[in-house]
């Protein structure tokens, strides 16, 4: 009965959350799509290592984008450039940086009916992330309602036509990233929620990080990270539940090389904010979002140190509880 009435209290939320001040395709974009945005999103179709593109593609296994730092140095850590992120791509021909060969050695794509979503490992250094750097978080909206970075924005052809994809979240460390983008739609915003910047990919996108794999599926939608039947987790709270399982697949393909890079020469993986031994988290003061104002622990270790909580509700109906509770979080 609760459940029902929740659902419909939230409907018109979550129609009203639907809302974007504007859409664009990589040919109608202007120069820049946010104030104070330090790079642009007319960027033709010549790429260029230096380039500052901020438009990033998430197509298929052998055809995405990721944001990482536009210049090389110790300090070019995530929580100091996460707003000036640019975009570095497996293909050429959008404009942006191409991610050099042998960076990528694992990639797991998921098609799901709601989101795209890739998983991986690999060498990041070679996209000017520092060594050991924990990483964090991006995402399109930030402590300010620019996005991290300013101006970025996501595409995708695999629903059918290309399209931006409004709702996004993108994690980088030095070892591993993931990156999910969400078709617009009333679970959006729950799906590529963007409030549990220091949990790692692994808690907020579970799937395969396994080194050595180039892989594409066709997915379920998992459950929306953070909601867990009628309970809702918060950074800061005092358990930190478990990740939710990985959602089942099917249909998969696996390539031999994607981009220049060899699936044979994979690595071992590492959860972002561990060290490639995995032996824990590396000392980063690095952090995703202005809002939390902390640094990016292992998502793994803090499941590990908290006790479970029990699943109940339907995916739909904790969407739902998700943006009700956000919702009215924003209008008190």
């Amino acid at each position: 009965m609760l459940s029902a009435f929740v659902a419909l209290v939230a409907l018109p939320l979550l129609v009203s959350a639907q809302t974007y001040s504007a859409t664009y395709l990589p040919n109608t974009a202007p120069k820049t799509t946010e104030q104070g945005q330090s790079g642009t999103n007319q960027c033709g179709t010549d790429s260029s290592q230096t380039s500052m593109c901020q438009n990033v593609y998430i197509n298929s296994v052998d055809d995405f984008c990721i944001f990482a730092p536009p210049n090389p140095g110790p300090d070019s850590v995530i929580g100091n450039t996460e707003r000036i992120e640019v975009a570095w791509c497996l293909k050429s021909g959008y404009g942006t940086r191409v991610i050099p060969e042998n960076t990528i050695t694992g990639a797991h794509f998921v098609q799901t009916p709601d989101y795209v979503q890739v998983t991986g490992v690999g060498d990041l250094t070679k996209i000017n992330i520092p060594n050991q750097d924990a990483g964090g978080e991006l995402d399109p909206h930030g402590a300010d309602g620019n996005g991290n970075p300013i101006g970025g924005l996501v595409f995708s052809s695999a629903f059918g036509q290309l399209q931006q994809l409004h709702e996004w979240t993108n994690f980088v460390a030095f070892n591993e990233f993931c990156i999910r983008g969400c078709k617009d739609g009333p679970s959006a915003p729950a799906l590529c929620q963007h409030i549990y910047d220091v949990m790692g990919c692994a808690w907020n996108m579970p799937g395969s990080y396994d080194a050595g794999v180039f892989e594409k599926c066709r997915g379920d939608t998992g459950e929306p990270m953070g909601v867990y039947g009628a309970s809702t987790f918060h950074q800061g709270d005092p358990v930190t539940p478990p990740a939710h399982p990985a959602p089942s697949s099917s249909m998969c393909t696996s390539l031999s090389t994607i981009g220049g890079n060899l699936a044979a020469s994979g690595t071992p993986s590492a959860s972002s904010g561990q060290s490639a031994s995995g032996s824990g988290p590396t000392a980063s003061a690095s952090n995703s979002n202005p809002v939390s104002g902390s640094t990016s622990p292992s998502a793994t270790g803090a499941a590990q140190n908290n006790a479970a909580m029990s699943l109940s509700l339907s995916g739909w109906t904790s969407i739902a509880v998700a943006l009700f509770i956000g919702a009215v979080a924003q209008l008190a």
